[in-house]
């Protein structure tokens, strides 16, 4: 385990992956492999960094029908979930669509993760905890954004490192990207993957983009995808690494891996080229099976059973 503690505040999602090896058509029937997996950007990370040896806590919100299912899942990865139950509400759903190349279109319900708010926060939280990490999605629901105010101003009241991880660039657009680097001000790191790299700081490069969001956050780090990774400290290029190869399977929850690999490296106070290559690794390991979580027995291809409350 790490010396300090690591706090995620992100969503726990039911993933429902379909690998299909022709294009989707409109109208007519695709073949695919359907399986079942339990994800969400938040809890996949937490999930990853436990895998890793990172003593993890996670806070989510589930929803009625399946929030059994996803915390046991949580703790078969050595989380300790914090987890609140919605009785009017369905955990969130994610329809990923991968194709033959491993590149995924999704389509998403929110559901419960959608209704995560300051009321699900307590302070102790940050008891033994070293750094927080917030996934992006939360701040662009209304009371996720509240709570993530909240949790960050905690946190760095008490001296806490705090990272956020953009999430995606649709969401982001919506919500107003100078908002965005308004509301994650209190962050001192920032880990884009290089779509979200370039919307966020409006380079046309990678290395300009880490750079220019070094100088807004303090440490940037963008993620290249099968070329690697990039970090940037107070406005200068200070690590680059090439990407572990890898066979892509499905890339689900590689850039979730990725932070997971980073920051569990970072906690325990490696250099950022060291963190950098922790976090390819993750990442090669994430997309060369299905589904966003580290596997601890099931089979490559199975359907995950899924017993709701």
């Amino acid at each position: 385990m790490t010396d300090g503690g690591l706090l995620v505040i992100g969503d726990a999602v039911t993933d429902v992956v379909a690998l299909h090896g022709s294009p989707v058509m409109s109208g007519t029937d695709t073949a695919a492999d359907i399986v079942l997996r339990p994800g969400g950007s938040g809890a996949n990370t937490a999930a990853w960094a436990a895998h890793l040896g990172a003593d993890v806590r996670l806070l989510t919100r589930l929803g009625y029908d399946s929030s059994e299912w996803h915390t046991t899942e949580l703790v078969k990865t050595g989380v300790r979930p914090h987890v609140t139950v919605d009785q009017e509400h369905p955990t969130a759903v994610v329809i990923a669509m991968v194709d033959k190349s491993g590149e995924r279109s999704m389509l998403t319900n929110r559901g419960a993760g959608g209704l995560i708010s300051e009321d699900d926060w307590a302070s102790s939280l940050l008891d033994g905890v070293e750094r927080l990490h917030v996934s992006g999605y939360i701040l662009f629901a209304e009371p996720g954004l509240r709570l993530a105010r909240l949790a960050m101003a905690e946190a760095a009241a008490a001296g806490i490192a705090v990272s956020i991880d953009p999430a995606s660039t649709g969401p982001l657009r919506d919500f107003g990207i100078e908002r965005f680097i308004r509301e994650s001000a209190t962050a001192g790191l920032i880990i884009p993957n290089l779509d979200e790299a370039l919307l966020l700081s409006g380079a046309t490069n990678a290395e300009r983009a880490a750079v220019l969001l070094s100088d807004m956050y303090g440490t940037a780090v963008v993620k290249l995808g099968s070329e690697g990774a990039l970090a940037a400290v107070g406005g200068e290029v200070v690590a680059a690494v090439p990407g572990v190869p890898a066979e892509v399977v499905d890339s689900t929850g590689a850039g979730d891996a990725f932070a997971a690999g980073f920051l569990t490296a970072a906690l325990h106070g490696v250099s950022e080229e060291a963190a950098l290559q922790a976090g390819c690794r993750a990442g090669a390991a994430c997309v060369a099976q299905v589904g966003g979580r580290p596997r601890y027995g099931l089979d490559l291809n199975r359907l995950y059973p899924i017993h709701t409350d």
